[in-house]
């Protein structure tokens, strides 16, 4: 299913820190962090798997495309993973199609384009990790549940 902007809720993208309103966000390979085993397994195509959590960020199906959401929390997640990442709000450049990969409301487009910058130098405390990694176990039961089609 695709849509234009016009069609779609205010989005997020966390990310690359310092970027401005209008510059232009396009895919790139996975980011990858000295020591963190779960960008090392990405960095080799593998699926970051964390003991008692299973599959923990999975690879993306679409490469080829920028992911942005209208859930501020999981945009922030995607921020917290950069040293210093930055929470955009965004707009897609090229038609933006709804992906099935995320368990919380995610669309993807060839680009998205910085409307402003919602917050800079994102950090999460354990506790709001933790709270995000329940959110996200009880959407992958939800969708488990509904046959895995949101």
């Amino acid at each position: 299913m695709t849509s234009t902007a016009l069609d779609l809720p205010r989005l997020f993208h966390g990310g690359k820190p310092d970027l401005r309103p209008g510059d232009l966000i396009i895919p790139h390979p996975p980011n990858i962090v000295d020591g963190c085993a779960i960008c090392a397994a990405k960095a080799e195509g593998r699926q970051p798997v964390v003991e008692g959590l299973g599959v923990v960020d999975p690879l993306t199906g679409r490469p080829d495309r920028v992911y942005f959401t209208s859930d501020r929390e999981y945009g922030r997640f995607y921020a917290s993973k950069y040293p210093r990442g930055d929470l955009y709000v965004v707009e897609p450049v090229g038609e933006a199609e709804l992906s099935t990969e995320d368990p919380f409301p995610t669309w993807c487009a060839p680009a998205a384009r910085i409307r402003s910058v919602y917050s800079r130098c994102v950090l999460l405390t354990p506790g709001q990790r933790q709270r995000l990694v329940i959110r996200w176990a009880a959407a992958d039961v939800a969708l488990a549940a509904e046959g895995g089609r949101r």
